[in-house]
């Protein structure tokens, strides 16, 4: 009897074990895709924001202005004879980027959306410094400066 009890005894210890190991691999896994979420909302527009200003720092060709009625980071580009624009703004809850030939009008709504925003601020905090403040749907709050250099 001792030989048919012990095989089927260690089975169902080894199949408990198991479970518990998948229950608490679920639970982990669950808990970074949140995180990773969370980190790409917010942060996300932010770093791509940060980023747009280290590539068009050229003769501080980078300022604060509006953009249609709405606050906006414009970033000056000559290129051979003519001069664009790429303007970041927040239209209808999004954070939207345009790219136009100075001089062109076009609305809000025609620009490209990044990332669906909640509120979205930027200020000039000093000359050449910038702090930009992203809330994301789910209300995470997060904040960075960003400075030009060509100045």
């Amino acid at each position: 009897m001792i030989d048919f009890l012990f095989p089927v005894a260690l089975f169902f210890v080894f199949a408990v074990s198991a479970m518990t190991v998948i229950l608490l691999a679920t639970g982990v896994y669950r808990s970074t895709t949140e995180h990773s979420s969370l980190n790409y909302t917010a942060r996300t527009s932010l770093a791509y924001i940060c980023e747009k200003i280290h590539q068009n720092d050229i003769n501080g060709d980078v300022v604060l202005g509006t953009f249609d009625g709405c606050d906006a980071l414009i970033l000056k580009q000559p290129r051979r004879e003519d001069t664009y624009q790429t303007y970041i703004y927040v239209y209808e809850n999004e954070l939207k980027e345009l790219f136009i030939k100075v001089g062109v009008d076009a609305p809000a709504k025609s620009g490209k959306t990044i990332l669906a925003v909640e509120d979205f601020s930027m200020e000039t905090v000093k000359d050449g410094m910038f702090r930009f403040t992203c809330t994301d749907a789910d209300g995470n709050r997060d904040s960075m400066i960003a400075g030009i250099r060509s100045r």
